[in-house]
Protein backbone atom coordinates (compact mmCIF):
# COMPACT_ATOMS: atom_id res chain seq x y z
CA UNK A 1 0.00 0.00 0.00
CA UNK A 2 1.26 3.49 -0.89
CA UNK A 3 1.59 5.65 2.24
CA UNK A 4 -1.27 8.02 3.06
CA UNK A 5 0.69 11.11 1.99
CA UNK A 6 3.75 10.54 -0.11
CA UNK A 7 5.75 12.14 -2.94
CA UNK A 8 7.90 9.76 -4.99
CA UNK A 9 10.09 10.15 -8.09
CA UNK A 10 8.88 8.03 -11.00
CA UNK A 11 11.59 5.36 -10.63
CA UNK A 12 11.00 4.87 -6.89
CA UNK A 13 7.26 4.61 -7.51
CA UNK A 14 7.76 1.94 -10.21
CA UNK A 15 10.19 0.03 -7.98
CA UNK A 16 7.62 -0.07 -5.18
CA UNK A 17 4.67 -0.89 -7.45
CA UNK A 18 6.50 -3.78 -9.14
CA UNK A 19 8.96 -5.19 -6.61
CA UNK A 20 7.94 -4.25 -3.05
CA UNK A 21 7.75 -7.50 -1.03
CA UNK A 22 4.29 -6.66 0.33
CA UNK A 23 2.47 -4.84 -2.48
CA UNK A 24 4.74 -5.38 -5.51
CA UNK A 25 3.13 -6.77 -8.65
CA UNK A 26 5.93 -9.29 -9.32
CA UNK A 27 5.92 -10.36 -5.67
CA UNK A 28 2.27 -11.45 -5.80
CA UNK A 29 1.27 -12.48 -9.31
CA UNK A 30 2.15 -14.71 -12.21
CA UNK A 31 1.64 -12.01 -14.87
CA UNK A 32 2.20 -14.25 -17.90
CA UNK A 33 -0.23 -15.95 -20.25
CA UNK A 34 -3.97 -15.79 -20.86
CA UNK A 35 -4.82 -15.72 -17.16
CA UNK A 36 -2.20 -13.03 -16.52
CA UNK A 37 -1.78 -9.54 -17.91
CA UNK A 38 0.51 -9.99 -20.90
CA UNK A 39 2.16 -12.60 -23.14
CA UNK A 40 5.85 -12.71 -24.08
CA UNK A 41 7.40 -14.18 -27.25
CA UNK A 42 8.44 -17.53 -25.66
CA UNK A 43 4.79 -18.04 -24.62
CA UNK A 44 3.43 -17.11 -28.04
CA UNK A 45 5.49 -19.80 -29.74
CA UNK A 46 8.39 -22.09 -28.78
CA UNK A 47 9.78 -21.27 -32.24
CA UNK A 48 11.05 -17.97 -30.79
CA UNK A 49 13.04 -19.81 -28.11
CA UNK A 50 14.28 -22.39 -30.62
CA UNK A 51 15.67 -19.65 -32.87
CA UNK A 52 17.42 -17.95 -29.96
CA UNK A 53 18.85 -21.34 -28.95
CA UNK A 54 20.19 -21.85 -32.48
CA UNK A 55 21.80 -18.41 -32.31
CA UNK A 56 23.40 -19.17 -28.90
CA UNK A 57 24.80 -22.49 -30.18
CA UNK A 58 26.26 -20.71 -33.20
CA UNK A 59 27.84 -18.05 -30.94
CA UNK A 60 29.40 -20.79 -28.77
CA UNK A 61 30.86 -22.39 -31.92
CA UNK A 62 32.17 -18.97 -33.02
CA UNK A 63 33.94 -18.68 -29.65
CA UNK A 64 35.77 -21.95 -30.41
CA UNK A 65 33.52 -24.33 -28.45
CA UNK A 66 34.90 -23.41 -24.99
CA UNK A 67 34.54 -26.22 -22.43
CA UNK A 68 33.27 -23.71 -19.89
CA UNK A 69 30.49 -21.40 -21.04
CA UNK A 70 28.13 -19.29 -18.93
CA UNK A 71 24.69 -18.34 -20.25
CA UNK A 72 22.78 -15.76 -18.19
CA UNK A 73 19.09 -15.10 -18.79
CA UNK A 74 18.11 -11.69 -17.44
CA UNK A 75 14.59 -11.70 -16.01
CA UNK A 76 13.50 -15.18 -17.16
CA UNK A 77 9.75 -14.55 -16.67
CA UNK A 78 7.88 -17.79 -16.07
CA UNK A 79 10.81 -19.88 -17.37
CA UNK A 80 9.28 -20.74 -20.77
CA UNK A 81 12.37 -19.70 -22.75
CA UNK A 82 14.75 -21.61 -20.48
CA UNK A 83 12.65 -24.78 -20.67
CA UNK A 84 12.76 -24.78 -24.49
CA UNK A 85 16.45 -23.82 -24.46
CA UNK A 86 17.27 -26.82 -22.24
CA UNK A 87 15.24 -29.10 -24.54
CA UNK A 88 17.19 -27.94 -27.61
CA UNK A 89 20.53 -28.37 -25.81
CA UNK A 90 19.83 -32.10 -25.40
CA UNK A 91 20.55 -32.37 -29.13
CA UNK A 92 23.98 -30.75 -28.62
CA UNK A 93 25.68 -32.86 -25.92
CA UNK A 94 29.06 -31.14 -26.30
CA UNK A 95 27.58 -27.75 -25.46
CA UNK A 96 25.32 -29.23 -22.76
CA UNK A 97 28.41 -30.57 -21.00
CA UNK A 98 30.09 -27.15 -21.21
CA UNK A 99 27.29 -24.72 -20.32
CA UNK A 100 26.02 -23.43 -17.02
CA UNK A 101 22.70 -21.59 -17.30
CA UNK A 102 22.15 -18.83 -14.74
CA UNK A 103 18.70 -17.28 -14.24
CA UNK A 104 18.97 -13.73 -12.89
CA UNK A 105 15.71 -13.15 -11.02
CA UNK A 106 14.79 -11.00 -8.02
CA UNK A 107 11.15 -12.07 -7.55
CA UNK A 108 10.74 -14.98 -5.11
CA UNK A 109 7.29 -15.60 -6.60
CA UNK A 110 8.66 -15.96 -10.14
CA UNK A 111 11.61 -18.11 -8.98
CA UNK A 112 9.09 -20.57 -7.53
CA UNK A 113 7.15 -20.61 -10.83
CA UNK A 114 10.39 -21.11 -12.81
CA UNK A 115 11.54 -23.98 -10.58
CA UNK A 116 8.21 -25.74 -11.06
CA UNK A 117 8.68 -25.56 -14.83
CA UNK A 118 12.42 -26.20 -15.22
CA UNK A 119 14.14 -29.38 -14.10
CA UNK A 120 17.68 -29.40 -15.46
CA UNK A 121 21.05 -29.97 -13.81
CA UNK A 122 22.61 -27.16 -15.88
CA UNK A 123 20.33 -24.44 -14.43
CA UNK A 124 21.16 -22.25 -11.42
CA UNK A 125 19.36 -19.24 -9.95
CA UNK A 126 21.28 -16.07 -9.00
CA UNK A 127 20.28 -12.76 -7.42
CA UNK A 128 23.53 -10.93 -8.19
CA UNK A 129 25.64 -10.77 -11.35
CA UNK A 130 28.75 -10.97 -9.14
CA UNK A 131 27.98 -14.69 -8.86
CA UNK A 132 29.13 -15.16 -12.48
CA UNK A 133 32.77 -16.26 -12.17
CA UNK A 134 33.59 -18.19 -15.35
CA UNK A 135 33.55 -17.26 -19.02
CA UNK A 136 33.07 -16.79 -21.82
CA UNK A 137 29.66 -15.47 -20.83
CA UNK A 138 26.59 -14.59 -22.88
CA UNK A 139 23.87 -12.45 -21.34
CA UNK A 140 20.38 -12.72 -22.86
CA UNK A 141 17.39 -10.55 -22.05
CA UNK A 142 13.94 -10.77 -23.60
CA UNK A 143 11.80 -7.89 -22.29
CA UNK A 144 14.24 -7.31 -19.44
CA UNK A 145 15.20 -3.63 -19.53
CA UNK A 146 11.59 -2.50 -20.00
CA UNK A 147 10.90 -3.83 -16.48
CA UNK A 148 13.73 -1.90 -14.80
CA UNK A 149 12.46 1.42 -13.30
CA UNK A 150 13.30 4.68 -15.06
CA UNK A 151 13.44 8.35 -14.10
CA UNK A 152 11.44 10.96 -16.00
CA UNK A 153 12.13 14.66 -16.51
CA UNK A 154 10.41 17.51 -18.33
CA UNK A 155 12.11 20.41 -20.06
CA UNK A 156 10.39 23.74 -19.44
CA UNK A 157 11.87 27.01 -20.68
CA UNK A 158 15.29 25.35 -21.01
CA UNK A 159 15.18 24.14 -17.41
CA UNK A 160 15.00 20.47 -16.43
CA UNK A 161 12.55 19.30 -13.79
CA UNK A 162 12.27 15.78 -12.37
CA UNK A 163 8.80 14.25 -12.33
CA UNK A 164 7.30 13.02 -9.03
CA UNK A 165 3.95 11.47 -8.13
CA UNK A 166 2.04 12.90 -5.19
CA UNK A 167 -0.32 10.66 -3.22
CA UNK A 168 -2.95 11.73 -0.70
CA UNK A 169 -4.85 9.20 1.41
CA UNK A 170 -3.04 6.47 -0.52
CA UNK A 171 -4.41 7.60 -3.91
CA UNK A 172 -2.70 9.45 -6.74
CA UNK A 173 -3.36 13.20 -6.51
CA UNK A 174 -1.13 14.91 -9.08
CA UNK A 175 2.32 15.13 -10.68
CA UNK A 176 4.89 17.37 -9.02
CA UNK A 177 7.98 18.74 -10.76
CA UNK A 178 11.16 19.60 -8.88
CA UNK A 179 14.41 21.16 -10.06
CA UNK A 180 16.87 18.48 -11.09
CA UNK A 181 20.14 18.03 -9.21
CA UNK A 182 23.23 19.26 -11.04
CA UNK A 183 24.87 15.83 -10.80
CA UNK A 184 21.89 14.28 -12.63
CA UNK A 185 21.91 17.01 -15.29
CA UNK A 186 25.59 16.27 -15.93
CA UNK A 187 24.78 12.58 -16.45
CA UNK A 188 21.95 13.47 -18.84
CA UNK A 189 24.36 15.69 -20.80
CA UNK A 190 27.05 13.00 -20.87
CA UNK A 191 24.50 10.58 -22.32
CA UNK A 192 23.29 13.20 -24.82
CA UNK A 193 19.74 12.98 -23.46
CA UNK A 194 19.20 16.74 -23.06
CA UNK A 195 16.69 18.20 -25.50
CA UNK A 196 15.00 21.57 -25.93
CA UNK A 197 11.52 20.39 -25.05
CA UNK A 198 9.46 17.37 -24.10
CA UNK A 199 10.07 14.41 -21.80
CA UNK A 200 13.45 12.88 -20.97
CA UNK A 201 13.46 9.24 -19.89
CA UNK A 202 16.61 8.21 -18.05
CA UNK A 203 17.11 4.49 -17.26
CA UNK A 204 19.50 5.16 -14.38
CA UNK A 205 19.11 1.74 -12.76
CA UNK A 206 19.11 -0.08 -16.11
CA UNK A 207 22.42 1.53 -17.08
CA UNK A 208 23.93 0.50 -13.73
CA UNK A 209 22.96 -3.11 -14.45
CA UNK A 210 24.30 -2.80 -18.01
CA UNK A 211 27.57 -1.41 -16.64
CA UNK A 212 27.95 -4.52 -14.43
CA UNK A 213 27.25 -6.72 -17.45
CA UNK A 214 29.85 -4.85 -19.52
CA UNK A 215 32.48 -5.37 -16.80
CA UNK A 216 31.75 -9.11 -16.80
CA UNK A 217 32.02 -9.28 -20.60
CA UNK A 218 35.33 -7.38 -20.53
CA UNK A 219 36.75 -9.61 -17.81
CA UNK A 220 35.44 -13.00 -18.92
CA UNK A 221 34.94 -12.49 -22.70
CA UNK A 222 31.53 -12.84 -24.35
CA UNK A 223 28.56 -10.66 -25.24
CA UNK A 224 24.97 -9.56 -24.66
CA UNK A 225 21.86 -10.22 -26.76
CA UNK A 226 18.77 -8.10 -26.05
CA UNK A 227 15.23 -8.34 -27.44
CA UNK A 228 12.71 -5.71 -26.36
CA UNK A 229 10.17 -3.23 -27.61
CA UNK A 230 11.65 0.19 -28.08
CA UNK A 231 12.91 2.88 -30.42
CA UNK A 232 16.16 3.86 -32.12
CA UNK A 233 15.60 7.62 -32.52
CA UNK A 234 15.04 10.37 -29.94
CA UNK A 235 11.58 10.03 -28.42
CA UNK A 236 11.03 13.16 -26.33
CA UNK A 237 7.76 11.76 -25.02
CA UNK A 238 6.36 9.79 -22.11
CA UNK A 239 6.48 6.08 -23.04
CA UNK A 240 5.36 4.68 -19.66
CA UNK A 241 2.52 2.21 -20.03
CA UNK A 242 0.65 -0.32 -17.96
CA UNK A 243 -1.30 -3.50 -18.64
CA UNK A 244 -3.94 -5.27 -16.59
CA UNK A 245 -5.73 -8.35 -17.96
CA UNK A 246 -4.24 -7.64 -21.41
CA UNK A 247 -5.83 -4.16 -21.46
CA UNK A 248 -4.32 -0.71 -21.01
CA UNK A 249 -4.23 0.59 -17.46
CA UNK A 250 -3.31 4.03 -16.09
CA UNK A 251 0.01 3.26 -14.44
CA UNK A 252 -0.65 5.13 -11.19
CA UNK A 253 -3.92 3.23 -10.65
CA UNK A 254 -4.36 -0.40 -9.55
CA UNK A 255 -0.95 -0.14 -7.88
CA UNK A 256 0.56 -3.57 -7.34
CA UNK A 257 -2.21 -5.11 -9.46
CA UNK A 258 -0.84 -4.23 -12.92
CA UNK A 259 2.42 -4.28 -14.86
CA UNK A 260 4.29 -1.02 -15.57
CA UNK A 261 6.69 -0.78 -18.46
CA UNK A 262 8.13 1.60 -21.08
CA UNK A 263 9.80 1.68 -24.49
CA UNK A 264 13.52 0.94 -24.39
CA UNK A 265 15.90 3.53 -25.88
CA UNK A 266 18.05 1.22 -28.00
CA UNK A 267 20.09 4.11 -29.39
CA UNK A 268 21.16 4.98 -25.84
CA UNK A 269 22.05 1.36 -24.99
CA UNK A 270 24.09 1.09 -28.18
CA UNK A 271 26.06 4.26 -27.41
CA UNK A 272 26.58 3.21 -23.79
CA UNK A 273 28.00 -0.15 -24.88
CA UNK A 274 30.23 1.29 -27.60
CA UNK A 275 31.70 3.92 -25.28
CA UNK A 276 32.81 1.12 -22.96
CA UNK A 277 34.44 -0.93 -25.71
CA UNK A 278 31.72 -3.53 -26.05
CA UNK A 279 30.95 -3.32 -29.74
CA UNK A 280 27.32 -3.48 -30.92
CA UNK A 281 26.00 -4.75 -34.24
CA UNK A 282 23.40 -2.68 -36.05
CA UNK A 283 20.01 -2.78 -34.36
CA UNK A 284 17.45 -4.85 -36.31
CA UNK A 285 13.76 -5.65 -35.89
CA UNK A 286 12.61 -8.91 -34.32
CA UNK A 287 11.06 -9.87 -37.64
CA UNK A 288 14.36 -9.35 -39.53
CA UNK A 289 16.34 -11.27 -36.90
CA UNK A 290 14.05 -14.30 -36.66
CA UNK A 291 13.62 -14.58 -40.43
CA UNK A 292 17.40 -14.52 -40.91
CA UNK A 293 17.69 -17.36 -38.39
CA UNK A 294 15.25 -19.45 -40.45
CA UNK A 295 12.05 -19.31 -38.41
CA UNK A 296 9.80 -19.50 -41.49
CA UNK A 297 11.65 -22.54 -42.85
CA UNK A 298 11.42 -24.19 -39.43
CA UNK A 299 7.66 -23.53 -39.32
CA UNK A 300 7.24 -25.06 -42.80
CA UNK A 301 9.04 -28.25 -41.71
CA UNK A 302 6.88 -28.57 -38.59
CA UNK A 303 3.64 -27.83 -40.45
CA UNK A 304 4.04 -30.85 -42.78
CA UNK A 305 3.08 -33.21 -39.95
CA UNK A 306 0.25 -31.05 -38.59
CA UNK A 307 -3.52 -31.09 -38.90
CA UNK A 308 -5.25 -28.10 -40.50
CA UNK A 309 -6.14 -26.61 -37.07
CA UNK A 310 -2.61 -27.12 -35.73
CA UNK A 311 -1.15 -25.53 -38.86
CA UNK A 312 -3.51 -22.54 -38.57
CA UNK A 313 -2.48 -22.04 -34.95
CA UNK A 314 1.23 -22.29 -35.83
CA UNK A 315 1.01 -19.58 -38.50
CA UNK A 316 -1.24 -17.37 -36.37
CA UNK A 317 1.43 -17.40 -33.68
CA UNK A 318 4.18 -16.83 -36.25
CA UNK A 319 2.32 -13.75 -37.49
CA UNK A 320 2.24 -12.39 -33.93
CA UNK A 321 6.03 -12.71 -33.73
CA UNK A 322 6.79 -11.36 -37.20
CA UNK A 323 3.90 -9.11 -38.26
CA UNK A 324 4.63 -5.45 -38.99
CA UNK A 325 1.69 -4.38 -36.85
CA UNK A 326 2.38 -6.98 -34.16
CA UNK A 327 5.75 -7.64 -32.47
CA UNK A 328 7.81 -7.90 -35.63
CA UNK A 329 8.59 -4.23 -36.10
CA UNK A 330 8.15 -2.74 -32.61
CA UNK A 331 10.53 -5.25 -31.01
CA UNK A 332 14.23 -4.60 -31.63
CA UNK A 333 17.27 -6.87 -31.31
CA UNK A 334 20.71 -5.73 -30.19
CA UNK A 335 23.90 -7.77 -29.85
CA UNK A 336 27.26 -6.52 -28.60
CA UNK A 337 30.53 -8.24 -27.73
CA UNK A 338 34.06 -7.33 -26.70
CA UNK A 339 35.35 -8.69 -30.01
CA UNK A 340 35.63 -6.21 -32.90
CA UNK A 341 35.23 -9.13 -35.33
CA UNK A 342 31.46 -9.03 -35.31
CA UNK A 343 29.25 -12.09 -34.99
CA UNK A 344 26.63 -11.13 -37.56
CA UNK A 345 24.24 -14.11 -37.56
CA UNK A 346 20.72 -12.67 -37.70
CA UNK A 347 21.92 -9.11 -38.30
CA UNK A 348 22.74 -9.02 -42.02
Amino acid sequence: MISQNEIQPVDKFIEKALYDKKIGYYSKFNPFGKKGDFVTAPLISPLFSEMIAVWVISFWIKLGKPNKFSFVELGPGNGAFCKTFCRVLKNFPELKRSVKIYLFEKSAKLIKIQKNLINDENVFWIKSLSEIKTGPVLFFGNEFFDSVPIKQFEVRKSKIYEKFLKFEKGKFKKFVFKKTQKSIIKKLKDLNLIRKRGVIEYPQKGLKILDLIIKKIQKLNGGILLVDYGYTTAAGKDTLQSLKSHKRNIYYENIGQADITYLVNFHLLKKFLFKRQVFPNKIVSQSFFLKKLGIIERAEILSKKMSFNEKSDLYYRLERLLGEKKMGRLFKVLFASNNKKKFNLGFK
